[in-house]
């Protein structure tokens, strides 16, 4: 799993080694956008205290936002949430049963006053949290801001106006 050399604002966690796949997406998108991130494995369910760690200690190390994907009962990202002061995006892993929906309904349901921001299932999803913590972090960041919006552009123009090649 990659992470960047400078100091990390995001951190990628995810509930086993075989969510990377998909999670991914997230750090690619990170990449384009030149923002520094972490990845662990960090399960809700297998490895208790690495998540109680890793998330109480997220703030003072410096990360701004947690990318938190997980299948299944998918607890990670809540419970993560539940720990940390900062922003929290889910991203539902795909599972093999039931196709994601088990994982997007246990991320997206969380109670009042514990918000975790829920993307689509799959790697269309963790891509998407890749853009969403830029993002937050434009908000403070005139450089990233800028990047941001160069994507963006370069985005809209290449989709073709027409059916035909050009």
């Amino acid at each position: 799993m990659g992470q960047t050399e400078a100091r990390p604002e995001v951190g990628i966690i995810m509930g086993s080694r075989s969510d990377w796949p998909t999670m991914t997406r997230a750090a690619e998108m990170l990449d384009k956008l030149g923002v520094a991130y972490e990845t662990k494995v960090v399960s809700a369910h297998r490895t208790p205290d690495r998540l109680y760690d890793y998330a109480k200690t997220a703030k003072s190390r410096g990360l701004k936002v947690i990318i938190a994907g997980a299948g299944g009962a998918a607890h990670l990202p809540g419970m993560a949430a539940s720990m940390t002061p900062l922003p929290v995006i889910g991203v539902p892993v795909q599972s093999k049963a039931l196709k994601g929906l088990d994982s997007l309904l246990s991320i997206v349901q969380m109670p009042a006053g514990i918000p975790v921001a829920t993307v689509a299932i799959g790697e269309a999803g963790a891509a998407n949290a890749g853009l969403m913590a830029a993002a937050i972090l434009a908000t403070n960041d005139d450089a990233l801001a800028t990047r941001l919006d160069d994507f963006r552009e370069k985005q809209s123009a290449s989709v073709l106006e027409t059916v035909e090649d050009e």
